[in-house]
């Protein structure tokens, strides 16, 4: 601060500070003759020495392992679904399995960011993927659910078929000419179709094996576009409908399973200038359930099924006619599609976006979960009440097992349709009418199959229980401890687990690769990371204490090595570091040439300084190692290292070693300023990079004190160069 200020009368210092905070943001602190503004936690100082301006923290590297938000004069780290945070800062995977077992009725395997539930065998995943249910192909109290159903007529000698998909529906666009489109449930469900929640047939529909038959189609000139149909065209058909004839497959021609796969290529015709032509194949796979009621003393059950048989391969004959005139559409939710047409010369509004897709501020925009695509709107419209739709980008939403038409509009999955068993009560399918949970057992969750017993003799204070803590325990546990319901006791979690609950039955496993320095751990703070150490090689890094910024753990050695590129040698920064000294310098970080006692140490510390210090090796490789013992812990250390050309040797020790580097509150806090210290490390790096730094666009990067100060060293070590 160049300002210096005295009493013309006697000669006393000038308080600056009285007169309105000496035009400081901030803090105003009275010197000799001057006066000096800093600011708070989280802000820093602009070059007027005066404005203070929020430290945007989420734009540094390394602040936030997933989602950084920032606010003025600090910053909060998110984790994204199924991760947890540790150490302030870091994200790490939650072991669902470890609570409770995840909720599973059978066993529970952990993933990144999710778990499954398995199931034994005999046994399969209930809707709810939690519970095992047997493997049985009905439900006794099931409505049968709608099947799909294809009808073809013919009018003016030229026929036109419809597919009919109700229910269970899965439209998947593989890419921009190619999609694959499934209506119904297959008796062997592939891939795609496990990733639905379908639902089982009702024991009134036939249990014999089911006929497939599988085709393949071949259309020209036509592309795969998923489109609906204009009005205008169905007003055509509509009229020549009537007078036209029926075809066989009209009465009662229900498929329980249709899959098709879409896919258009062009095929180049012979000669130079034959244009290549438009080529799409459907391939079809269809399969048919038996009635049981059809069988009679005149047609026993080959009978029957060479009849359906029969009926299929008439309607696929029809059907291939149908798409040889490009005339097979089907039908969802009200609206008919084109499954393949010919290229239109102008491209509708409406075909901007690819089915299952609308156009919001100029973009495409897949239909969200809890939503379907209307082609007769051109819009995503919410499912009604009763029905669900967990899958983006569908062209109809799925009815939910209860089928009693309740629960919220635009449901997301089957548990948030209406009907579902509530907490401390359940039914063989999840949904009314329940039954309690009864004496000795609790339900944590809705729409379950089973209740969970105490264990050990134990009985619930009531009925429909719906936690472990419900049930009488011998002894009431405490955070950091379960019930172990065989001996009736509590027992401390393990090391590497927590529990900051009373009452529970299970200890939490430390998220990610975490660990905890002792036993009956009672918060996931206590869960800490030990990785830690390494060979640094790279011009620029940073070293860091484990688990920064949170505390590192007990009983830990790290190690690492820089060994800088030739001729070039090594800037270290201290910002800050927090060892308490409470247990006699249990916790060291030092730094020397080698890992021999004897060799030359350029740093050591046991305590803790919040005041910055920056220094030059004494040797061309460090050796740095860490060490904290079963004692008190703090947050540690995290020190940024630049490595310099050796010819700027006698500048960098100018500028380490200037006490006016850190006189300044201001100087010290660009010294624990990332992105400040990222820049003088390219100052000190490359020293003509000083001029970028102090141009006019870049003068609020350091306080004016600060570029006066290097300016003079700078300026002086480069004037034999000029």
């Amino acid at each position: 601060m160049e300002t210096k200020v005295f009493c013309v009368s006697t000669g006393e210092d000038i308080d600056e500070c009285l007169v309105n905070n000496g035009g400081c943001d901030h803090f105003c602190r009275n010197t000799v003759g001057s006066f000096e503004c800093s600011c708070q936690k989280g802000y820093k100082l602009l070059t007027d020495e005066r404005t203070c301006q929020d430290i945007d923290e989420c734009s540094f590297e390394r602040t936030c392992d997933h989602t950084c938000i920032n606010y003025p004069g600090s910053f909060e780290c998110l984790c994204h679904k199924g991760y947890t945070l540790y150490g302030m800062t870091h994200c790490g995977d939650v072991d669902e399995c470890s609570i409770n077992n995840g909720s599973c009725d059978h066993g529970c395997i952990n993933t990144m960011g999710s778990y499954e539930c398995v199931c034994p065998p005999g046994k399969k995943l209930h809707w709810n993927k939690k519970d095992c249910v047997e493997m049985v192909k009905c439900l006794p109290n099931a409505k049968p659910a709608p099947k799909a159903q294809l009808v073809c007529s013919k009018s003016g000698g030229i026929e036109s078929c419809f597919l009919s998909c109700p229910s269970n529906t899965l439209f998947v666009p593989d890419s921009e000419n190619s999609y694959t489109l499934s209506c119904g449930v297959p008796v062997q469900q592939g891939k795609a179709q496990q990733k639905r929640n379908t639902t089982l047939p009702s024991c009134a529909d036939s249990l014999a094996p089911p006929i497939k038959q599988k085709a393949r189609f071949k259309i020209k000139d036509a592309k795969c576009h998923l489109r609906p149909r204009s009005k205008e065209k169905i007003k055509d058909i509509g009229k020549q409908a009537i007078i036209g004839g029926q075809f066989p497959c009209t009465d009662n021609c229900q498929v329980t399973f249709v899959n098709l796969k879409c896919d258009s290529s062009k095929k180049k015709r012979r000669g130079r200038k034959s244009p290549s032509k438009e080529v799409s194949h459907i391939t079809a796979e269809f399969e048919v359930e038996m009635k049981s009621e059809e069988v009679s003393d005149t047609c026993n059950l080959d009978c029957v099924r060479k009849r359906m048989e029969q009926k299929l391969q008439t309607a696929i004959k029809t059907l291939r006619k149908s798409i040889n005139k490009q005339q097979f559409y089907i039908q969802f939710s009200g609206t008919e599609y084109e499954v393949a047409h010919k290229p239109a010369k102008a491209t509708e509004g409406h075909e901007a976006c690819s089915t299952g897709q609308v156009l919001q501020d100029g973009k495409c925009v897949t239909c969200s979960l809890g939503t379907y695509y209307s082609g007769e709107h051109n819009q995503c419209l919410p499912c009604s009440p009763g029905t669900y739709q967990d899958t983006e980008g569908q062209l109809t939403c799925e009815p939910c097992p209860s089928n009693d038409g309740q629960g919220i509009a635009g449901a997301r999955n089957v548990s948030e349709c209406g009907g579902q068993c509530s907490p401390g009560y359940f039914s063989s399918d999840g949904f009314k009418p329940c039954s309690v949970c009864s004496l000795g057992t609790y339900q944590p969750e809705p729409g379950r199959t089973l209740c969970f017993p105490c264990g050990g003799g134990l009985v619930t204070k009531y009925e429909g229980a719906v936690s472990f803590q419900d049930c009488e325990t011998k002894v009431h546990c405490s955070p950091g401890h379960y019930y172990n319901s065989t001996t009736h006791r509590c027992i401390r979690c393990p090391v590497g687990t927590y529990q900051p609950e009373f009452g529970q039955n299970y200890c939490i496993s430390c998220p990610g690769n975490t660990s905890t320095d002792f036993d009956g751990s009672t918060n996931v703070t206590h869960c800490k990371n030990q990785h830690c150490g390494g060979e640094l090689g790279d011009y620029t890094g940073y070293i860091e204490s484990p688990n920064y910024p949170g505390d590192y753990p007990a009983n830990v050695e790290c190690i690492w090595n820089i060994n800088p590129p030739p001729k070039r040698r090594i800037l270290i920064v201290v910002p800050e570091i927090f060892l308490p000294i409470e247990d006699e310098c249990g916790d060291v970080l030092v730094m020397r040439k080698s890992a021999s006692p004897t060799s030359i140490t350029t740093y050591e510390t046991c305590q803790t300084y919040e005041r910055p210090i920056a220094f030059t090796s004494r040797s061309r490789k460090l050796w740095i190692q860490f060490k904290s013992n079963e004692g008190n812990s703090g947050k540690g250390f995290q020190v940024p290292y630049v490595t310099y050309d050796e010819d700027y040797q006698q500048l960098i020790e100018d500028i380490v070693r200037d006490g006016r580097l850190y006189a300044s509150e201001n100087h010290q806090e660009i010294l624990k300023d990332k992105k400040l210290i990222k820049a003088l490390f390219d100052v000190l790096a490359h020293p003509q990079n000083y001029f970028k730094y102090t141009a006019q666009e870049s003068k609020e990067m350091f306080p004016r004190s600060f570029i006066k100060l290097l300016r003079s060293k700078v300026s002086r070590f480069l004037r034999p160069y000029k």
